[in-house]
């Protein structure tokens, strides 16, 4: 069985994790993911990423601790470097990814899901969270990096060394999720996901525009100003050349609504 589904339909690409019962993740799965985040960047037909865990128990509960357990510090050092470049792939690709989140998300599932541009969970499914150091160890798939630039230091710092898990509603108030939504079941909320990205998609949406709208956020937070601002004028020099700024311009002198292609 793959560990990572990857399936298209409508413009999106959905990447399942699915490792039963936690969909933890080993070198294995995360090989699938990275393989399937790039075949989701070279699709020109796919303008949206969703990440989602298969069932509603879990959306991913971090790295598998009992094939680490048995692993050599050699071992673990790839594992987490492969981890990083992987989410890291992630980020770079210029399309939008959606963390659809059903089910506990807690340690490295919590990381894979900060890597996302957006995060959506369920209300009422489950416990999110960094509890890595009851382990003795740090959250080391970006968490204390990504962490930090979403909460701040002094939060960031206080919910891992505290180790504290916390509903998807707390970490939505928080700022760690964007939207916490009410839903009857697991196939109810992600529908309602799919719908939601619906409008990202072409012909709803100039999703290039988004895609560099995520790279120019992405990159240039990382950046002085001023070379976050060169970044954005290069990418929107590349905007100004497409079909779709084009579009866009006649149909708003045309007082039409524009027919966008993603190109």
């Amino acid at each position: 069985m793959s560990l990572v589904e990857y399936a298209t339909a409508d413009g999106i690409a959905t990447l399942t994790l699915q490792n039963p019962p936690a969909n933890c993740y080993s070198r294995e799965m995360m090989t699938e993911l990275d393989a399937a985040i790039l075949d989701a960047r070279f699709d020109p037909e796919v303008h949206v990423i969703i990440i989602r865990g298969a069932g509603e128990k879990f959306f991913c509960a971090g790295a598998d601790i009992a094939m680490l357990d048995g692993a050599d510090p050699y071992f673990k050092y790839n594992f987490c470097l492969h981890a990083n470049e992987t989410l890291l792939r992630l980020e770079h690709t210029p399309k939008l990814v959606i963390a659809a989140i059903d089910g506990h998300c807690v340690g490295g599932g919590l990381e894979v899901a900060l890597a996302c541009d957006l995060r959506i969970a369920r209300k009422g499914a489950g416990k999110s969270g960094l509890p890595e150091v009851k382990l003795g160890v740090l959250p080391g798939t970006g968490g204390t990096q990504r962490l930090v630039r979403v909460v701040g230091k002094s939060k960031a710092i206080e919910l891992m060394a505290v180790g504290e898990t916390f509903t998807h509603e707390r970490a939505c108030e928080l700022g760690v999720y964007d939207h916490v939504w009410d839903a009857d079941s697991h196939a109810d909320f992600q529908a309602k996901i799919r719908e939601w990205a619906g409008q990202f998609v072409p012909p709803a949406a100039a999703s290039r525009a988004v895609g560099l709208i995520k790279r120019a956020c992405q990159t240039g937070a990382e950046v002085a100003l001023a070379d976050g601002l060169a970044l954005e004028r290069e990418l929107q020099q590349r905007l100004f050349e497409s079909e779709d700024a084009r579009e866009g311009l006649a149909a708003y002198n045309g007082k039409r609504k524009p027919e966008f292609k993603g190109r």
